[in-house]
């Protein structure tokens, strides 16, 4: 996720002899991608990787927001201590990837974390269109982490986001997770930057 540039055409020969399988898949695979927004495919041409706009992106990760907050609010009031104790190891797990200063490690356990709020809303319509979205703007939250402390400020309202949880504080938790995915200010210019955008 994220390894390929917006614009870089798909070659399904290369990815199949890449990964040592038929082009069948690969191509179920692109059409899938396809199918998400994450592939544009151009009739003659081929499959390639799809250019956001930044407006586009920035409208993307405000119902991400508005999703998230949500799903907070009411995993405050729904949630049972097994699925606490999912949370807090999340948060565990995303503390000590952040200890390691590791990237890509703290990008999969904050994925981890995301999942547990989602599913601790007790809605599962919710989860699946949280857990779609959330798949879509991946390689965009990634690049997030990249910025210099970043991932300390992630991890500083991922446990913020947790006591309000915790605390069965829904609106501390929508407003808490609304602002942690929410693009704008100097984040918003940071994103800008790692797109490589003017």
């Amino acid at each position: 996720m994220g390894q390929r540039a917006a614009g870089e055409r798909l070659d399904e020969s290369e990815i199949a002899s890449r990964f040592g399988v038929s082009r069948t898949p690969v191509r179920e695979a692109i059409n899938q991608l396809a199918s998400i927004g994450m592939v544009e495919q151009i009739r003659h041409r081929g499959a390639f990787v799809r250019r956001v706009g930044i407006g586009e992106l920035v409208e993307m990760f405000e119902v991400m927001a508005e999703l998230e907050g949500l799903a907070g609010r009411l995993a405050a009031r729904r949630i049972g201590a097994a699925a606490l104790a999912t949370l807090q190891l999340r948060l565990e797990d995303c503390r000590q990837a952040a200890a390691r200063n590791d990237p890509d490690g703290y990008y999969y356990e904050n994925e981890r974390f995301h999942a547990a709020i989602y599913a601790a809303s007790g809605n599962s319509f919710l989860q699946g269109e949280a857990a779609r979205l959330h798949q879509r703007l991946k390689p965009f939250r990634r690049l997030q982490l990249r910025v210099a402390h970043r991932m300390r400020q992630s991890l500083r309202e991922h446990e913020a986001i947790v006591a309000a949880i915790a605390a069965g504080d829904g609106a501390a938790a929508e407003d808490a997770l609304r602002a942690h995915i929410v693009v704008q200010g100097e984040r918003f210019g940071d994103l800008n930057a790692q797109l490589g955008i003017r």
